[in-house]
């Protein structure tokens, strides 16, 4: 018998995926973060923990399910020819040493291997590839899959080759950076200017890269560290040490890194570097430890999110005293109010800390923190800082207890907590701060991804009675938009073709996109492929939902209450109006290639990489790195690489290119 979720852990998960989402937002998408990297870390780091001990509650939709940022519209978009994961966190010399047993329990005594640690520097992470040895493309990271084209940027770099001294065709990964010195001048010269300075390196150099002009870029001192290889055709590598080498053998500033033979002394390395950072001129805020055998890791394999193969060492949190000015509400989208301290400002690590997260009521209470306390606030990690501690003995008697508001500070209806729950929430739908988060998630990057319609923009059109909810997006006119302040006629017309534009997104996406609770993503597309349609959706009963794996008795009770509403059926039909996609229009035939994992290898005639990627993925299939033994194709073309002779000791099954054509355009 599963044991029951205490209400506290529910309300503190929900709490940190919205807070998480919203930090990401500032973070990768606006370059304008609102808190420092250590405390984004440390609040990503709670919320893995708490879906670990609590699996009942995981998400597909999570932030931590997320192997990060937005792709911006500014530039051209690039599909990765292999997805960027996250690395998971340690934070103590027994975390590195469970990552250790791990490793051990998950292979064979017979297999041998060692570990590299290198400097886990504080910039952005930038994937360069070269043909014959030139540089051809310069990309961010972007969301892991998708990425950034700023090659035009990246050649501004002065530590970036732009040929290499042996004409390969490569692709590397690295970290573009600002070292401390020219970070400190660059600020000083935009204090001087009058312009708002940078909030620290690593956001000057992501500001520096995503110039539309190259002449901006080029006068910001950048630089480059390279440490990886990605895909290469013609090296055979064993070692990621080797790796390491001929990307310097290449003309690459590379990482510093050291080859370790035992987990004592990745431990000791780690921990020397916690002292020693600030003799870098360069920002890290850790420490990465890999396997360092390729064949190891390859066995190893990944998560969803994570290699198992490697993990980042956290430098350890940094706490400070500062007192509590006043404690705030704010409202999320599904009606919950959340309590926020507001904090005297204070330095922790280089960034100023003003906020700190106080979860929900039963926490105000179980730490007894009042208004006018002194806290001892504490972050690790890019996350919002959290109060660890009261110092009651501080207290001169004028503190004052903060009691939880009985109506809505948005719409002043009465608040409702439900007794299994920790939270307190607003259940009236017509709530304006309800619908205004409502809103910003329809058009969020994972729902409806309206580029251009942001928090702001909406805002302004709720403040003018434009609109009303989500659906009245796709009623409104240029005449609506260019009224409104700081709004040109070019800019109206673009908001206009972002809306039609989202009318054709998948009904996944619009699933997800009606903020059903408890509905992410992943739950979206599993009860999508069910039923086909929302009407079928719509009609559906409790039982029937329950029948579906991965849909318990929550999430069904969940979306039988949204569809039971009747002011959510006639957002509905306000959709339907529009033309908003009503039904899947997934087939068998546009799925042949459903779960085959394939590996390109050598120059395909017909396609590009990229171009032979998206016509797997448009028919349910998947391109990977390197050939395991989960592959199931691979696509030879000419001068393959090594991955052929891996396939052929495999036995993995290979095609020619005119194989591969008749693969995708074979009719049943």
């Amino acid at each position: 018998m599963t044991a029951e979720i205490p209400e506290e852990i529910k309300k503190r998960v929900e709490e940190l995926r919205a807070e998480l989402r919203q930090h990401e937002y500032h973070y990768y998408v606006e370059d304008n973060p609102q808190i420092a990297d250590a405390e984004y870390d440390e609040m990503m780091e709670e919320l893995r923990k708490l879906e670990e001990d609590y699996p009942q509650l995981k998400d597909p939709n999570s932030p931590t399910a997320r192997v990060g940022g937005e792709v911006l519209d500014k530039f051209a978009k690039v599909q990765h020819t292999q997805e960027m994961l996250s690395l998971g966190n340690a934070f103590s010399p027994a975390d590195l040493r469970n990552f250790a047993a791990r490793l051990q329990r998950m292979l064979s005594e017979e297999v041998d291997f060692d570990y590299i640690v290198e400097h886990k520097i504080d910039g952005l992470a930038i994937i360069l590839k070269y043909e014959a040895g030139e540089l051809t493309l310069g990309a961010t990271r972007g969301d892991g899959q998708t990425g950034e084209d700023v090659t035009a940027n990246v050649k501004t770099i002065p530590t970036v080759p732009l040929k290499l001294k042996k004409p390969v065709d490569i692709e590397i990964r690295g970290e573009a950076f600002m070292p401390r010195q020219s970070f400190q001048k660059l600020n000083e010269e935009r204090l001087k200017k009058g312009e708002e300075p940078f909030a620290n390196p690593r956001n000057a150099a992501a500001g520096s890269l995503r110039q539309l002009d190259p002449t901006v870029a080029a006068k910001r001192p950048l630089s480059f560290l390279a440490y990886d290889i990605i895909n290469e055709e013609s090296l055979t590598l064993r070692e990621h040490a080797e790796s390491l080498e001929k990307l310097a053998e290449l003309g690459f500033k590379v990482n510093w890194h050291r080859p370790v033979d035992n987990i004592d002394r990745v431990i000791e390395l780690c921990e020397e570097w916690v002292d020693r950072q600030q003799q870098l001129n360069y920002e890290i805020d850790g420490m990465v430890v890999k396997v360092n055998q390729l064949a190891v890791r390859e066995k190893l394999g990944a998560t969803s999110k994570s290699p198992r193969w490697a993990i980042a060492y956290k430098f350890p949190a940094q706490q400070k005293t500062t007192e509590v000015k006043d404690i705030k509400i704010s409202l999320g989208r599904t009606g919950a109010l959340t309590p926020t301290a507001e904090l005297a400002p204070v330095e922790i690590d280089g960034s100023t800390v003003s906020r700190a997260t106080l979860h929900n009521e039963d926490e105000i209470r179980r730490k007894d923190v009042r208004i006018g306390d002194k806290v001892l606030i504490q972050k690790a990690g890019d996350i919002i800082p959290e109060v660890v501690k009261v110092i009651k003995e501080a207290r001169t008697g004028q503190e004052k207890q903060f009691e939880f508001p009985e109506n809505c500070p948005a719409c002043g209806e009465k608040v409702f907590r439900d007794p299994e729950e920790a939270v307190y929430r607003c259940i009236n739908s017509a709530c304006p701060a309800v619908v205004r988060e409502s809103i910003i998630h329809f058009v969020s990057r994972d729902a409806m991804n309206i580029a251009g319609v942001g928090p702001a923009l909406i805002d302004r059109l709720l403040e003018q009675n434009l609109i009303e909810d989500q659906a009245d997006l796709y009623f409104l006119e240029k005449e609506d938009l260019i009224e409104l302040e700081r709004m040109a006629e070019k800019s109206a017309a673009n908001v206009l073709e972002a809306i039609a534009e989202s009318k054709s997104r998948p009904l996944t996406r619009v699933v997800f996109a009606l903020g059903i609770r408890h509905v992410g993503l992943r739950t979206a597309q599993i009860i999508v492929d069910k039923f086909g349609t929302l009407s079928q959706l719509k009609e559906a009963n409790q039982a029937e939902l329950e029948e579906i794996e991965e849909v318990g008795p929550v999430i069904a009770q969940s979306i039988t209450n949204y569809f039971s509403s009747s002011e959510n059926l006639n957002l509905l039909e306000k959709l339907k109006r529009a033309g908003v996609t009503m039904e899947s229009e997934k087939s068998e035939e546009q799925n042949i290639l459903a779960d085959k994992k394939f590996v390109l290898t050598g120059r395909l005639e017909n396609y590009t990489r990229q171009e032979a990627k998206a016509e797997i993925a448009k028919l349910g299939g998947r391109v990977t790195g390197s050939v395991s033994g989960e592959t199931d194709y691979l696509v030879q073309g000419e001068n393959p690489g090594s991955k052929l002779q891996q396939a052929q000791e495999r036995e993995v099954q290979i095609l020619t290119e005119e194989d591969f054509i008749k693969l995708i355009t074979e009719e049943d």
